[in-house]
């Protein structure tokens, strides 16, 4: 007979090494990073591309629209494939189809060809944060997890550093070896997780699923007693089956999602359309919109590991409490010192770091916790998703009100409205206490 919940003592885990840590730590910050060049290349040299391509406002607009449905599938996609198949498999493949499409970036001719490749490479790089949220979470020590994963997430603003370094050295050489130039690292790293392992949890719940396909009962007993895995965590995982489960799971899936909605879309206006904002209402030229991201990326990474420094002691959903309240507060600042070029520069690095440093730093540790093994990939992948829902929502009504009701009134309602509505929203999350096994969150 099986029983049906895991034993109340603690599961018997096999820590992995402090140097594995290390690298498993580094290769996923240099990942991420790569992924946040390639797709923050994209909102440098926009601009650049447009004039060459001869895009128009309406085919800008769509471009957006294309790369975030891409992003949307990609994720729900690859959170269903960890689950089923691993997440080192996943990790590699995505990190691969990046790179792919990231070169042929450098080939394309016209509109359609662009959007294909840049969708392929932006979903593909939205699915290898979902991979690295489950994979690194997984394997850190639970005494400070959230920390260690605040510094794979600060790979984000090292690739808003990265991407603006690089487009301002090289752009006089065109949009096109900007995006080359991100090749050759992204092999790099990709030859370098050959060398890691799968997440122990996901072979433990595998060898437990593989010991009932045969039917020996007693070997499963034994096992999830070892693992600390309850009979629930043996069944494979479909989207669908996410919201049928009852109880907090599914209350907190919805949570999360509406809170990582509202995030996305608000995140449109306050970071991937900000250069466009900057030359075209605030009067900045690209290269001096180039070097505030320059600034707020390469100082950025500090704010995402203080992010994780403070939700170690305080908590990960109250660091995302402050950081929602702050935000629509710095967006309206921000608008209300229009022509003041010093102070917007401020205020916008403060306001960059509420919505990337402290936000990300401790929200996608937040993620992995909140889910059991069983379904942690497909969750994340889901919630990952859900952040390219909102970018869908948010460059949708970026694009009807910017032509509609003028610049200031768009910010208004995207920034600062549905920044507002992103704190309400985070209000309502679980709080899960710091510091504990994912097996104790998960019962």
């Amino acid at each position: 007979m099986i029983n049906n919940s895991a034993s109340t003592s603690a599961p018997r885990r096999t820590r992995p090494s402090q140097r594995y840590l290390v690298a498993l730590i580094g290769l996923a910050l240099a990942g991420w990073a790569l992924a946040s060049y390639d797709f923050n290349l994209l909102v440098l040299a926009l601009p650049d591309i447009s004039r060459d391509l001869r895009l128009s406002a309406t085919m800008v607009g769509l471009l957006g629209f294309i790369v975030y449905v891409a992003q949307f599938v990609l994720a729900l996609l690859v959170g269903m494939g960890m689950d089923r198949y691993g997440r080192k498999r996943l990790w590699q493949w995505v990190l691969v189809t990046t790179a792919v499409f990231t070169g042929l970036t450098y080939f394309v001719t016209d509109f359609w060809q662009l959007a294909l490749v840049r969708a392929l490479a932006g979903g593909a790089a939205t699915a290898e944060l979902a991979v690295a949220i489950t994979l690194v979470n997984e394997e850190a020590p639970a005494r400070n997890r959230g920390f260690l994963y605040s510094i794979v997430q600060g790979g984000f603003p090292l690739g808003v550093f990265l991407a603006s370094g690089v487009y301002l050295a090289f752009h006089h050489l065109g949009w096109r070896t900007v995006f080359a130039i991100g090749v050759l690292p992204l092999v790099a790293v990709i030859i370098g997780r050959r060398f890691l392992h799968e997440s122990q949890r996901w072979e433990n719940v595998r060898e437990i699923r593989q010991a009932r396909e045969t039917g020996d009962d007693a070997r499963v007993a034994e096992l999830m007693n070892e693992y600390g895995v309850a009979t629930g965590d043996l069944d494979k995982v479909s989207v669908r089956q996410l919201f049928a489960a009852r109880g907090e799971v599914r209350r907190q899936l919805v949570r999360v999602s509406l809170g990582w909605i509202a995030y996305g879309t608000a995140l449109v206006a306050t970071n991937i359309y900000i250069t466009y904002w900057l030359t075209s209402y605030d009067g900045w030229s690209s290269s001096a919109s180039g070097t505030l991201l320059l600034v707020c990326g390469g100082l950025g990474f500090f704010f995402y590991v203080l992010g994780g420094w403070i939700g170690e002691k305080i908590g990960r959903r109250e660091v995302l409490i402050i950081s929602a309240l702050l935000t629509p507060v710095l967006a309206l600042i921000f608008l209300l010192l229009h022509g003041q070029d010093w102070y917007v520069a401020l205020v916008y690095f403060l306001l960059f770091q509420t919505t990337n440093g402290t936000w990300s730093g401790v929200g996608y540790a937040y993620w992995a916790e909140s889910f059991p093994t069983r379904m942690r990939g497909t969750a994340t992948g889901f919630l990952a998703s859900m952040f390219s829902l909102g970018n869908i929502i948010g460059t949708g009504l970026w694009t009807v009100l910017i032509g509609t009701v003028g610049h200031a009134l768009t910010w208004i309602i995207l920034a600062v409205g549905i920044s507002l509505l992103q704190f309400v929203l985070t209000l309502t999350m679980r709080r899960i206490r710091p510091g504990q096994e994912l097996e104790q969150i998960a019962r």
